[in-house]
């Protein structure tokens, strides 16, 4: 499965911006994960097709909406009241099988990656 992301940008601090993702083939899950500059990547949120289950880091709960349209195979990451330390390289990742839901949190459950989206948040 080949992941498509796009939608970051530039943005003042308090700001948004959608990310989307489109998956070329069906996924199980579809998830975030993020990469400041010097740091290891970060989980950011997760959407699992069966239940429509979600799984937020807590640095963005409250902030950040994920969510999913089956027909397009495309999952959106809404950011609200942005921060300077949500800058980062954006990855999509993709879920071939559906993981449990203690596992979307944990990149070992996805096997497809994207190319990343940068978002820059200025104070």
């Amino acid at each position: 499965v080949q992941l498509q992301a796009c939608g970051g940008g530039s943005v003042q601090a308090g700001g948004s911006l959608r990310l989307s993702c489109v998956a070329s083939g069906s996924t199980g899950a579809l998830a975030w994960f993020r990469q400041a500059p010097g740091k290891e990547s970060d989980f950011v949120a997760a959407f699992r097709w069966s239940g429509g289950n979600t799984v937020y880091a807590d640095s963005v709960k409250g902030r950040f909406t994920i969510s999913g349209n089956n027909a397009k195979n495309t999952v959106y990451l809404q950011m609200n009241r942005l921060k300077p330390e949500d800058t980062a390289l954006y990855y999509c990742a993709g879920a071939i099988s559906r993981p449990i839901l203690s596992a979307l949190d944990d990149r070992r459950s996805y096997r497809s990656w994207g190319q990343g989206t940068l978002v820059t948040v200025s104070s």
